[in-house]
């Protein structure tokens, strides 16, 4: 089981950081300029909260990003990620393959996003590590704290993150008009936002829980069962997932990534993935013949539901 659970995350690894290479590929390009944008650019232009006002000949009415941004994100990802490394800080938070992974995942969401979709991905980071740390010594005790000392490898770096990269691709896609994408880039900026969101809440419920949970049940029969157990959940541990979530929601409103009327669906979004993930845990998860359902896997398919839920939502409110 354990030789399965690591080449499932192995394979893991190995798609996203192909994908993260393959992104230069597919989203290199010179800054073009056209005589008139398409209807639906002006549409997003004079409708999306979050658009800004470009002048009519840009290509990228959207107004999150500029054409043809792999060179810098590559070099600024370069350089804060060197001032990161050299301080000392990467160390407690990622090991070094992990740290290599961060970096492909930040190039990404800076050469789709901007600015915006990199400081996202460094709030979960930030976030995530330090309530990692919360109750550290008794989690050690009880013998449920994360391993490496809560150290993230490339398999969490992609297991919490690939959804939002997806996203953040088919979103650049979609505002380049290179393919035809089923969902409108407002929707997929939510994705973006509710995706992480959904890690973070699930990452504050486990971790808070596990740590100041005073009564834990299994999601699934309401058994009371030990903290740490897989599929358990506590009113402490979801009350701290619901502000987790608040937070990447609250930063994807600020920043403009998506409207404010995204927020609340994205919270409960990411409070539904979080639960539907408690299920998975509680019942198919270690078990047998399943060695693959590792648990960067699980935070693959929570992300996943979170980022659909919202949507869902947000096209069923008319929040996008």
């Amino acid at each position: 089981r354990a030789a399965g659970r690591g080449r499932g995350a192995e394979v893991l690894c190995k798609c996203m950081w192909l994908l993260a290479v393959g992104a230069s590929a597919l989203f290199t390009a010179p800054r073009v300029r056209v005589l008139s944008p398409p209807p639906v650019h002006a549409a997003l232009r004079s409708t999306h909260p979050t658009a800004l006002a470009l002048p009519p000949t840009t290509l990228l009415p959207a107004g999150l990003l500029p054409a043809g941004l792999l060179p810098e994100a590559v070099a600024l990802n370069t350089v804060l990620f060197g001032a990161f490394g050299a301080s000392g800080a990467s160390e407690r938070m990622l090991t070094p393959s992990g740290f290599a992974h961060a970096w492909a995942l930040g190039v990404i969401l800076w050469s789709t996003l901007g600015w915006r979709g990199f400081v996202a991905g460094v709030a979960y980071l930030l976030c995530g590590s330090a309530v990692t740390k919360v109750g550290r010594a008794k989690k050690e005790a009880l013998g449920i704290s994360e391993g490496r000392g809560g150290r993230r490898g490339p398999e969490n770096v992609w297991g919490s993150a690939a959804t939002a990269a997806l996203c953040a691709l088919a979103y650049r896609r979609a505002v380049l008009g290179r393919a035809a994408v089923a969902l409108s880039p407002p929707a997929l900026l939510v994705g973006v936002v509710a995706s992480l969101a959904t890690k973070l809440g699930d990452t504050f419920a486990s971790e808070i829980g596990k740590a100041y949970g005073r009564t834990t049940y299994l999601s699934t029969t309401f058994r009371r069962v030990p903290p740490g157990t897989e599929g358990a959940v506590s009113l402490e541990g979801t009350l701290a997932g619901v502000g987790g979530s608040l937070i990447l929601a609250g930063y994807g409103v600020g920043s403009g990534l998506m409207p404010p009327a995204a927020a609340l669906p994205t919270v409960l979004a990411a409070w539904i993935a979080n639960n539907v993930e408690s299920i998975i845990g509680a019942t198919a998860q270690g078990k047998q013949g399943l060695g693959w359902l590792t648990n960067e896997v699980v935070n693959f398919i929570n992300t996943l539901v979170g980022a659909a839920a919202a949507i869902g939502l947000c096209l069923l409110t008319g929040a996008v």
